[in-house]
């Protein structure tokens, strides 16, 4: 494995930030990530909470952040779901950190977690982010018009979803 997973931190501020700002042109009208210190210590407090488990998909050789992968609005109980999201940085876009980091991330949350259902929630132009959640098994469930507010508008959003014997047959 090229990749790990790591809780993000205090001490990965200016290294998280740096990846931002030379990203930009990657995340489009995608994602808009904490870009500043005030941004960044609000994403360490919402990651904090239990229902929301943030990971850095870090290489293991350099420690250089390659991403981020999220798991939001986890519900137990019966519903056992949540929703990812997740963006890379540059220049570590397309060389398959992210895959393996997102290969990873589910299968912790369907086997250490015990989730039942993830899904994400992606803009129709985003054919990489498609491209990923397809090439793992995840089915396409419909679309929601002006479904999240990215930046200064509402996005139209395909939900793409997997269940956790769906993930495992795989």
């Amino acid at each position: 494995m090229l990749t790990l997973l790591e809780e993000p931190s205090p001490e990965r501020e200016a290294d998280f930030i740096s990846a931002v700002e030379r990203s930009r042109s990657l995340f489009a009208d995608f994602v808009t990530p904490p870009a500043s210190s005030e941004a960044y210590a609000a994403y360490l407090d919402r990651c904090s909470r239990p229902e929301v488990k943030g990971r850095l998909v870090v290489l293991r050789e350099s420690k250089e952040i390659a991403g981020v992968i999220n798991l939001n609005e986890i519900v137990l109980g019966s519903f056992r779901s949540a929703y990812l999201g997740y963006y890379a940085f540059s220049p570590h876009a397309g060389h398959g950190y992210m895959r393996e980091g997102f290969a990873t991330m589910v299968s912790w949350a369907f086997d250490d977690l015990s989730l039942h259902r993830l899904e994400a929630n992606i803009q129709p132009e985003n054919e990489r982010s498609i491209g990923l959640v397809r090439g793992f098994g995840f089915r396409l469930e419909g679309f929601s018009p002006r479904y999240l507010k990215i930046g200064e508008g509402w996005r139209d959003h395909e939900r793409w979803a997997v269940l956790v014997d769906e993930w495992d047959e795989r």
